[in-house]
């Protein structure tokens, strides 16, 4: 379509107008939702010593090799192993040292005979032990040190989120501290003279403000430090002390919703042209879009004021922006393809992005199920929306069965 961007065109240019990050070193106990800024490498064996992966006894493998229920082999138990105990008790042929899940294995023992294949188990386990079941060779049911990463190992790459997992990993691994990068400031800021509080008496012509709950909340889960949340009317006044005071407080970014198409009360255009660039994207919902930097480097987004269309600009544009400044590696949410459970229309040389819920009810076939009629300003569907369907712009019309690229986002 003449004189649109691409999506990429236009979010090309948003990432090479951005400066990542500094990192920060935190202790790993308060890393969790950061991004790691450098691999972690692994401070200690991972196990840190051989150890024992079952509640049994330590034995010399040549002792019970031949063991069986017609030939049992008795050994004598010469010492008792809790995790956690220095002991490395020796053990000569013969003999035995009942070992608990964890404790490190006695360096005489090369193999660990499970309670279940012993005639008494747990109940008779401190004088004699008789094996019934022999192991299956040497080293068996024993961890060894370092089998999951040596000392130095990286066990961690750059650029990733830091979840429970990973941060368990970090501990594990004997890392006290991670390098992870600052999060992004930002600020949200709705623009309207219609918008009123949730939940206040409306007037005719007002509508309940959501946009900057919905923006501060995606930019929160992006990783990002949201400083401030507000709401302005269409006044430039307004726009530009609001802004002077985000600015002041050294926020990274400021995502604006509204204010942006072609309208005569668009303050954000009005107020931050030449400052910012306004373009027309070829996407649906989301075709005015705008961007700047200011001179302190903030950067400013310029979003569409309907819930979904300032939804998937978000997702589109500021989210990436989010992450590289962060470090992240991936820019992307995961796309699976999944077909369609209906036909809805698509627009004419525009990329589309729709709503949908994922129909789970038979595992082996998910199927994409339209959350909304594809209106903009639909923000009740929105709500029930997991995902979005991302139809190309050459593509005339969906119908049910073709298979669609869906981004997921719950």
């Amino acid at each position: 379509m003449s004189g649109l961007l691409t999506v990429e065109e236009h979010l090309g240019a948003i990432l090479d107008a951005l400066v990542a990050l500094p990192a920060e070193e935190v202790p790993i106990s308060a890393a969790a939702g950061r991004t790691l800024h450098g691999a972690v490498h692994a401070a200690v064996d991972i196990p840190v010593f051989d150890n024992s992966a079952m509640d049994g006894f330590a034995v010399r493998f040549a002792d019970v090799a031949a063991a069986g229920a017609d030939a049992p082999v008795s050994l004598r138990v010469v010492a008792d192993l809790p995790a956690g105990t220095a002991e490395d008790p020796p053990i000569a042929s013969g003999q035995a040292a009942r070992i608990m899940t964890g404790s490190a294995l006695p360096t005489d023992a090369d193999a660990v005979v499970p309670f279940e294949d012993t005639a008494g188990g747990l109940d008779d386990s401190l004088d004699t032990v008789t094996v019934l079941r022999a192991p299956v060779r040497i080293g068996a049911h024993i961890r060894r040190a370092g089998e999951d990463a040596a000392r130095g190992a990286e066990v961690l790459p750059s650029g990733i989120v830091l979840g429970p997992l990973q941060v368990a990993s970090a501990a594990a691994a004997g890392v006290a501290t991670v390098a992870v990068s600052h999060r992004p400031r930002v600020a949200v800021v709705s623009t309207g003279s219609e918008l009123v509080e949730p939940g206040m008496p409306l007037h005719r012509g007002q509508i309940p403000e959501s946009n900057s709950l919905l923006l501060a909340g995606l930019a929160a889960e992006a990783g990002a430090e949201v400083i401030a949340r507000a709401s302005v009317p269409d006044e430039p006044d307004a726009l530009e002390s609001l802004l002077t005071e985000l600015t002041a407080a050294g926020v990274d970014a400021v995502v604006f919703s509204g204010g942006v198409s072609a309208g005569a009360y668009e303050v954000v255009k009005q107020s931050l042209a030449g400052t910012m660039a306004f373009r027309r994207i070829a996407m649906q919902p989301g075709k005015p879009q705008g961007f700047g930097v200011l001179p302190s480097g903030t950067l400013l987004f310029g979003l569409p004021g309907n819930p979904v269309s300032a939804a998937v600009s978000f997702e589109v544009f500021v989210r990436p922006a989010l992450l590289r400044l962060q470090g992240r590696a991936d820019l992307q949410r995961p796309v699976v393809r999944l077909p369609a459970a209906t036909g809805w229309r698509t627009p004419p040389g525009r990329r589309q992005y729709l709503p949908v819920t994922v129909d789970r009810a038979d595992p082996a076939v998910w199927r994409a199920v339209p959350a909304t009629s594809g209106g903009s300003h639909l923000a009740g569907g929105l709500g029930r929306a997991e995902a979005y369907a991302i139809v190309p712009a050459d593509v005339d019309a969906v119908t049910a069965g073709d298979p669609v690229d869906v981004m997921l986002i719950s």
